[in-house]
């Protein structure tokens, strides 16, 4: 009899812990990448704060990173077959970081 706490053959059992599960927003990603592997920064912008922060840094093999690659193109392509095109602007490279008006005393 199969336990049912042990995934079953060829699948895997992926745990997520609450304060993963909650995520964190990013509005700007930095990729480097070396020989061996690739390096995903996860940044905050914050209106009005001349300094930002990394929220995440993600370290991927070459391999997992074309796969990555491969896997977000997939789902952007789902993504616009069900809501439309996802625009793609002329914009700076990152968020404005005046959004609004700076206090003046």
């Amino acid at each position: 009899m199969n336990d049912p706490k042990q995934p079953a053959p060829g699948q895997l059992n992926i745990e997520l812990p609450e304060e993963i599960a909650e995520g964190e927003y990013s509005n700007l990603a930095i990729i480097s990448h070396s020989h061996s592997e690739f390096v995903v920064d996860f940044i905050r912008l914050v209106p009005n704060v001349p300094k930002a922060k990394v929220k995440s840094r993600i370290i991927l093999t070459p391999g997992h990173a074309k796969r990555l690659l491969k896997a977000l193109a997939d789902n952007v392509k789902k993504y616009e077959a069900q809501y439309g095109p996802i625009e793609d602007s002329d914009a700076p490279p990152f968020p404005p970081m005046n959004f609004t008006p700076m206090a003046q005393a």
